[in-house]
């Protein structure tokens, strides 16, 4: 499976070395068409501000819009979830609207209280890190919770899309990879 991620900013390499140690191709994604090229899509953490700005500059918004509505499967981590959202506090930002989802940015705190854990996820446990993590305020009934901490919901899907808030790719768990890729 060939694997994308936004490579605009935030944690490519990360990511790229997580697909890659799973067995999977690892493509950099800076095009409208390079998601031609690609089975599945992560947009990755960063800063939700600059990442949706550079998705406009380089035209990947209406790219990705189109890609969804064919059905890509596509994931976000942290600043992707913002962007994947349909609606966001705490910003000026015009997120995708894929996933009708509420989410509050910085909603864990700043880079000083960024925190690691482990988080139940589909019958497993996975370490995460909350890095100035995105909460997710509020989840359309379209939307499934895959897995919570601390009663709120961290990672969510509908039948092509998922988010977290969490940042599986700087633990080494590979359990949310296998979750995108073998069953959306």
């Amino acid at each position: 499976m060939t694997i994308g991620v936004l490579g605009l900013q935030g944690s490519v390499a990360e990511h790229g070395r997580a697909i890659e140690s799973d067995g999977d191709i690892f493509r950099r994604v800076l095009s409208p068409e390079d998601l031609d090229k690609i089975d599945g899509l992560i947009i990755p953490g960063g800063e939700s501000t600059t990442l949706t700005k550079l998705i406009k500059i380089k035209m990947l918004d209406e790219a990705i819009l189109r890609k969804a509505r064919e059905g890509l499967k596509i994931w976000g981590t942290c600043a992707g979830l913002i962007l994947l959202s349909k609606e966001v506090k705490g910003g000026e930002i015009e997120p995708l609207g894929l996933l009708d989802i509420t989410a509050g940015r910085n909603g864990y705190g700043t880079q000083m209280q960024s925190f690691s854990t482990t988080v139940p996820f589909r019958g497993g446990f996975e370490a995460v890190s909350f890095i100035r993590a995105p909460k997710i305020l509020s989840c359309g009934e379209s939307v499934t919770i895959l897995s919570e901490y601390a009663g709120l919901p961290v990672a969510v899907c509908t039948e092509s899309i998922m988010a977290t808030t969490f940042h599986p790719e700087v633990t080494g768990s590979l359990g949310v990879y296998r979750y995108f890729k073998n069953t959306l």
